[in-house]
């Protein structure tokens, strides 16, 4: 179940406007690469350092082929891909690297992903 905080919200092109609320979602905690390591491995026959290894294998070789320009599919789970965020050029030959402001990542999910997010349940709590 997702949980849900209120948070309050001013309209930052009318400052004057009143504070509105909005739901939010709460993180419940943190898994990390070794907490799934521990879970693969109880689910398969293979060691729990094998499965960090592979694990940690596949995050360096998902940030190689990134960096290179791929779009990385992990199957059911979804596309990975790098966006960038760029100044506008007036004409089109003004258009170079140097308009590049920032990267960011671009995830696009997978049919199972999709599914689970149209069947969450939610539960509002304080704070």
């Amino acid at each position: 179940m997702v949980q849900l905080t209120k948070v309050g919200k001013i309209n930052p092109q009318d400052v004057e406007a009143p504070i509105r609320f909005y739901a939010h979602t709460k993180a419940v905690g943190l898994v990390d690469l070794e907490r799934l390591a521990y879970l693969v491995s109880n689910q398969s026959t293979v060691r729990e350092a094998d499965c960090v290894a592979v694990l940690r294998a596949l995050q360096h070789n998902i940030i190689d082929e990134l960096r290179n320009g791929k779009v990385v599919q992990l199957g059911n789970l979804g596309n990975f891909q790098v966006g960038v965020r760029s100044l506008p050029s007036d004409l089109e030959d003004e258009v170079s690297v140097q308009n590049v402001k920032s990267a960011h990542m671009n995830f696009r999910p997978g049919k199972p992903i999709r599914k689970m997010l149209d069947t969450l349940d939610y539960q509002l709590v304080n704070g």
